[in-house]
């Protein structure tokens, strides 16, 4: 990651309007909301902002510093599904195909219906209706549908111990919590996705990344896992209690959120650090920092390249990054909220109506976010990556909207 020019004005930046982002953001640190964050800004290749403010441990007073290796959680899919559309590219499948087709267990996969009766998939699950969370699959903490409880009793989202394979094949035991492609729900589907790599490929998931993403993106501290030397550098977990312990739902996270519930805990048991070839998934998992990620948007916002380096192909991210839902899905909502402006591509979600959105944009601009206030998006449109890290789990602080505010009203061209 390289130090923020000197003149921002080279690349259409207002410095002055730049500064804004240090005070703005430093008032979530020092207002005792967030503990410590990284934010970063590149312009057409250039970084234009990258600053760290409060601590990655503050009971040992250690502060955020530019390597501070984060807990991304579902910043992990968009680098799952770039890696399984890297797959397509080689005619290893069709996003019309039945995921059935590769993992013969969803076949058999029963739908739950609205009278408690389970029925049979109206048709089959597709490996775009994974990417695109319109599978019928759900999460473990989601109480909208009784399947979530199925999860919680399988430890679905709990158990570290189990590898990818095990997980999904328990997973194609519980029924789907809808018809397959009758309604947007975020879910494990890029679990299931992370899975089809592995049979694809031949190779692990982590082994697949590593090949074929992180070493051509120099993402050098990318993995499920964090070496024992370099566990000084991992930011350690506040908030709210862990949103995929055992048993946790999101009203009982809601209810801690009331009591003002806002200290470190331990995220170990559920996100460990210690086994890499056995915690590896397609939704949450990875460790990153600030540099590697950036690296990896900045390849997206190229058409696929970095610094002479191609990893998948420009028209390939051209289709994952247009709204692959139809109308009738239209607003999507997670966890109770509507969100207007936006469509969903194949992992990620994409700008399509910037007023709608209630926020600055550019329409094609896209990206995601992490349960532990990771965040990060690539506006094609104006040539520009924005990033956001910290370590609170599952907070109401919207840090990330002040970023992009902060950011968009610095262009100066």
């Amino acid at each position: 990651m390289s130090k923020a020019i000197d003149s921002p004005e080279s690349v259409g930046m207002n410095a002055q309007g730049l500064k804004r982002i240090s005070s703005n953001m430093r008032r979530f640190v020092e207002s005792g909301e967030l503990r410590g964050m990284s934010s970063l800004v590149i312009r057409r290749g250039e970084t234009v902002h990258c600053e760290q403010f409060g601590y990655r441990d503050a009971e040992a007073g250690l502060e955020v510093c530019p390597d501070t290796i984060f807990r991304i959680y579902s910043m992990t899919k968009p680098i799952v599904a770039t890696a399984l559309m890297q797959l397509h590219e080689e005619a290893h499948f069709q996003l019309e195909d039945p995921v059935a087709k590769y993992l013969p267990a969803f076949a058999t996969t029963k739908v739950l219906g609205e009278d408690g009766s389970l029925e049979s998939q109206v048709r089959p699950m597709t490996i775009r209706d994974l990417l695109a969370h319109t599978s019928g699959l759900t999460y473990d903490f989601m109480e909208d549908t009784p399947i979530g409880a199925r999860y919680r009793e399988a430890r679905i989202m709990n158990d570290a111990t189990l590898s990818l394979t095990q997980v999904i094949d328990t997973l194609a035991e519980i029924p789907l919590a809808s018809q397959p492609g009758s309604r947007w729900h975020y879910s494990v589907g890029i679990d299931v996705a992370a899975r089809l790599i592995e049979v694809l490929s031949g190779q692990s998931l982590g082994e697949f990344l590593q090949e074929r993403l992180f070493t051509p993106l120099g993402m050098v501290d990318t993995g499920f896992g964090v070496a024992d030397g370099q566990l000084s550098r991992l930011s350690a977990m506040y908030g709210l209690p862990d949103l995929f312990g055992r048993d946790h739902t999101g009203s009982k996270l809601v209810e801690a959120a009331m009591s003002g519930f806002n200290e470190r805990i331990d995220v170990s048991e559920t996100y460990p650090t210690n086994a890499p070839h056995v915690f590896a998934r397609g939704g949450h998992g990875l460790f990153s920092t600030m540099g590697d990620y950036a690296n990896f948007a900045q390849m997206l916002l190229n058409g696929g390249q970095i610094g002479g380096t191609r990893v998948i192909g420009r028209k390939t991210l051209e289709l994952m990054h247009a709204n692959h839902l139809p109308s009738a899905l239209l607003p999507w909502q997670l966890l109770g909220q509507d969100n207007h402006g936006y469509g969903f591509g194949l992992g990620s979600r994409v700008m399509m109506d910037v007023a709608a959105s209630a926020g600055p944009g550019s329409v094609g601009e896209y990206g995601w976010a992490g349960a532990a206030k990771t965040y990060y998006w690539v506006d094609p449109s104006e040539e520009l990556v924005g990033l956001f890290m910290a370590q609170y789990m599952t907070g109401v602080q919207l840090p990330e909207r002040a970023l992009r505010s902060l950011v968009y009203q610095a262009i100066d061209d």
